[in-house]
């Protein structure tokens, strides 16, 4: 469970995301008013997006993981002067990776990670972009990932998208990935992850919409 005065999620079973102590939520329209303890929609069917209505119990939502789902676990591109991890199983598809640094995160190309194909300052960069915290790094034998910097308890939502929480938000009661983020991670919104309650990228297949 949450510490007490702590921001923090805990997912209810077959049910919402149930938020303690975090003020700051925001939308693609803005800041979303949250007073006290409010419960976000994680089944997808929701008719008042972000928040939950009641519509998990009407198409009997699971929140359970599904089989077929990425193994959760790391894999590792050792480079000359980095080492770079990458847990599938959490990938939000944002983009940033391969949008901002192609040379080094290559689609449709395998090992579809060169670590040596860029400076490790870019590198570095653009792995704290990754918002699901499924990318991290190793240098010095001491592993690092996105959420080292300083940021305030938040939580965007994401338009046809997952949660993204920021600032070290607690999150009970979840088995944790190998290599994952607590300080930045992502969260199913669309219902459909097979690796519930972290967003797994399945949004973009089923064309998740977010009204």
């Amino acid at each position: 469970m949450s510490s007490v005065n702590k921001p923090g999620i805990i997912p209810a079973p077959d049910g919402p995301y149930l938020l303690t102590n975090l003020a700051e939520c925001t939308s693609k329209n803005g800041p979303v008013k949250i007073e006290g303890t409010a419960a976000l929609c994680r089944c997808g069917a929701s008719a008042n997006k972000p928040f939950c209505d009641g519509s998990h119990k009407k198409i009997g939502f699971s929140s359970a993981k599904l089989d077929g789902r990425l193994e959760d676990k790391n894999e590792t591109y050792k480079g000359q002067k980095i080492t770079i991890h990458d847990n599938r199983s959490l990938c939000a598809h944002a983009g940033y990776c391969t949008d901002n640094l192609a040379s080094v995160f290559r689609m449709k190309q395998e090992p579809w990670i060169d670590p040596d194909a860029a400076s490790v300052e870019e590198i570095i960069a653009t792995i704290r972009s990754c918002p699901s915290g499924a990318l991290s790094y190793t240098m010095d034998d001491a592993e690092k990932s996105r959420g080292e910097g300083a940021s305030d308890p938040a939580i965007h939502v994401v338009p046809n998208g997952p949660y993204v929480v920021s600032g070290g938000v607690e999150l009970a009661d979840v088995t944790w990935g190998e290599g994952a983020s607590k300080k930045e991670y992502t969260l199913c919104r669309c219902g459909a992850s097979k690796n519930k309650p972290f967003c797994d990228g399945t949004h973009w297949d089923i064309e998740f919409d977010n009204d």
